[in-house]
């Protein structure tokens, strides 16, 4: 039988991550340097390496699953399209007015982030809808007409649009839609009654500007890798993650990239959601630390945590997640997930007050950490791990990348420990403990501060540096169980295998539960839920491959703020809604720490509909062995444990030794990521090759 392949790629600030899984069940996999002057380039030669070393043709490669930050990218590094807002008169300036809200209340020389569209790129049409859709004030086609000529003068690349009241009544902006295509019918288009139909005004604006702003960006870069695809022969469709978790076609995501822009972190959290409901684990806090970033969430009864909307660019998050404001608002169902900018290429350094700082800026791929021994100049996190003992000098990236601990050691020393007056293993130390400490904030932000005590879950470990820190987070949080997968490090490629095919469709509908015509609130819910159909099978899912999942936002009258709860399938009754009222209740309760009385009138603002597409036989990875040899056995090293434990001898052991329960302190060394057993602790090996760390 022919074996056919599936790859998932998942792009990192430092390495590419590539894993092909065979339908036969082999798995083969590579990283290599991140290519970031064009991260298509990686992926291209990282498959061509990977083809040479096991024989495996472009022909066989039946799909290409891909996480990328090309997106995210083009916004912090305000880099996206020349684009153009047509809204309505008196509503010019509501990407600059935003919501007033600031991430440092008492900063009073913070600045908003300039708005992604020029204020002399903002044109006004004289027209006005009410909330209930009706239209006050019909649109002139004709200044309309004016409009779209005056920002196509402007030489813009993209046009986005976005009306007062739009998700009510949508008439206005589909002419102005049609003026537009028709003026410039290959100029990249977005309208807010197509991509959010939804109430809030800053969030709808923001939202369709976002989509306008990346769109010519991703399509130029996925131009790019299929055509370099094709250039090696790798005819395979290519299906891009989405910040939800789902995954969507090339073609949907130059439409829609809006929902692309948290890609890359969130095929590592899907893997995980389905490597703890095969172990039984209901609940747990997904810890993912690369080169550049670490990055939290949390799977709650066997179920991702999502949230409606978050911030593009804000910069990394350093403190409480409660603080909003920073960056540029996208409401889009994304994982919810909290980022520190603490990574093992993250810089240490002393700052104007003499303390010890590490990151958020970072060494990246290149210079890279000193060890590297490619620039860098500036001490890092992985420095200072080599400097500990935790990490072989010989064997990152299997031996593909040596590391020069002499040259770590001597900047460090003249760096940080000199400077400070310690001895250079104390203050490597303590650069680790921070690092550790700065990490702890991204788990607080998805337990702590959504009402969810730490303590009651396991922390599921990957990245290529998040095992090293495991157990020594889970200590400082009192948790006492820890999962590390089968290569932790390139785990966001893996994640990528186990996604599936999705669409999000949502409407606002704000009604009163106890008032509201439930017969208009299911003739909504059908549309939407054929919209999700219709685009399914437009890709191929028909009949019991394409799946759809229903949801509510809903929030005590008067509340500013919603909460998401999912509802059965079948029509509204008036039983359902009661019961919907309920699962409310508990999940503010479950939120917040309280829920109003019976008689508290809920409102539900708007409903959602998931189109999910399942194919029949999709193999996902079920615990195979990688092709890759492990590594030959190396002797026992000195590690570091701080100045109480001072200097001890470790056993550096491989994934496969743990076939036995042993206890630290110990070292599993692996291709791709190293695992640091502290004393206290006991690993072993689960059916699947997990390695199980318990605290004793």
């Amino acid at each position: 039988m022919t074996v056919t392949w599936r790859v998932g790629v998942d792009i990192g600030g430092t390495f590419t991550d590539i894993v092909l899984l065979g339908s036969d069940g082999t798995i083969h996999t590579k990283k290599i340097s991140s290519s970031v002057d064009d991260y298509a380039r990686a992926i291209v030669v990282g498959l061509a390496e990977l083809f040479a070393e096991t024989g495996v043709t472009g022909e066989a490669i039946e799909e290409i699953r891909h996480g990328t930050t090309v997106a995210s990218n083009a916004i912090l590094e305000q880099k996206g399209a020349r684009t153009g807002l047509i809204t309505t008169k008196g509503f010019r300036d509501v990407l600059e007015i935003r919501t007033l809200r600031m991430p440092r209340l008492y900063d009073i020389a913070w600045e908003k982030p300039a708005p992604l569209v020029e204020r002399y790129l903002r044109r006004v049409v004289d027209e006005r809808v009410d909330a209930q859709g009706r239209i006050e004030r019909a649109l002139d086609p004709a200044e309309a007409e004016q409009v779209a000529q005056a920002l196509l003068a402007e030489g813009v690349e993209a046009i986005a649009v976005c009306l007062l009241n739009a998700y009510a009544n949508p008439a206005h902006e589909q002419l102005i839609a049609e003026i537009v295509r028709a003026r410039a019918p290959d100029l990249p288009l977005s309208v807010s009654s197509e991509v959010l139909p939804e109430i809030k005004e800053y969030e709808r604006t923001s939202t369709t500007v976002i989509n306008a702003y990346v769109m010519p960006i991703v399509a130029r870069y996925l131009r790019s890798l299929r055509g370099g695809l094709d250039r090696a022969a790798v005819p395979a469709r290519l299906l891009l993650m989405q910040s939800n978790g789902g995954l969507m076609t090339a073609e949907a995501a130059v439409a829609k990239p809006m929902h692309i822009v948290e890609s890359g972190p969130a095929a590592g959290v899907v893997g995980a959601q389905a490597l703890a409901r095969a172990k039984g684990l209901p609940d747990v806090i997904t810890f993912d630390m690369g080169g550049t970033t670490a990055k939290a969430a949390t799977v709650e009864r066997g179920e991702v945590t999502r949230a409606t909307e978050y911030s593009v660019g804000g910069g990394i998050m350093v403190g409480s997640r409660l603080l909003t404001g920073a960056g540029y608002l996208l409401k889009v169902p994304a994982i919810d997930l909290a980022e520190v900018g603490a990574g093992g290429g993250s810089l240490v350094r002393i700052d104007a007050g003499g303390s010890l700082q590490v990151g958020p800026e970072s060494a990246g791929a290149s210079p890279g950490p000193v060890c590297y021994d490619m620039g860098g100049t500036e001490p890092t996190v992985t420095d200072a791990n080599v400097i500990l003992g935790y990490l072989n000098p010989a064997h990152l990236v299997g031996g593909a990348v040596r590391l020069n601990a002499a040259k770590a050691r001597s900047v460090f020393e003249d760096r940080v420990a000199g400077p400070l007056g310690l001895e250079l293993a104390h203050a490597a130390f303590g650069a680790h403990l921070i690092a550790v400490s700065n990490m702890i904030r991204a788990i607080r932000a998805v337990s702590t501060e959504r009402g969810r005590d730490p303590r009651d879950f396991a922390l599921f470990s990957f990245g290529g540096n998040g095992p090293l820190f495991a157990c020594r987070m889970a200590e400082a949080l009192g948790m006492t169980r820890v999962v590390v997968p089968p290569s932790p490090g390139l785990f966001s490629a893996f994640g990528l295998l186990y996604a599936d095919v999705e669409h999000h469709y949502s409407r606002s509908l704000r009604r009163l539960t106890r008032r509201m015509d439930i017969g208009e609130v299911n003739a909504v819910w059908d549309a939407l839920a054929r919209q999700a159909l219709d685009q399914l099978a437009a890709e191929g899912f028909t009949g019991a491959e394409a799946r759809l999942r229903r949801s509510a936002a809903l929030h005590y009258h008067g509340q500013s703020f919603d909460l998401t709860v999912p509802v059965p399938d079948g029509p509204l009754t008036a039983g359902s809604v009661r019961a919907l009222e309920e699962a409310f209740g508990e999940e503010h309760e479950r939120t917040y720490g309280h829920r109003a009385g019976a008689e508290e009138p809920v409102e539900l603002v708007s409903i959602q509909v998931v189109g999910q597409g399942v194919r029949a036989g999709d193999g996902q990875p079920t615990g195979g062995t990688p092709s890759r040899a492990e590594a030959a056995a190396v002797p026992p090293r000195r590690i570091y444990l701080g100045p109480e434990q001072g200097w001890t001898e470790a056993e550096v052991i491989r994934r496969s030794d743990l076939s036995a329960p042993r206890t630290g302190p110990l070292i599993v060394e692996e291709y791709d990521a190293t695992c640091l057993v502290l004393p206290g602790w006991q690993a072993s090996l689960d059916a699947a090759r997990n390695i199980l760390l318990e605290r004793r």
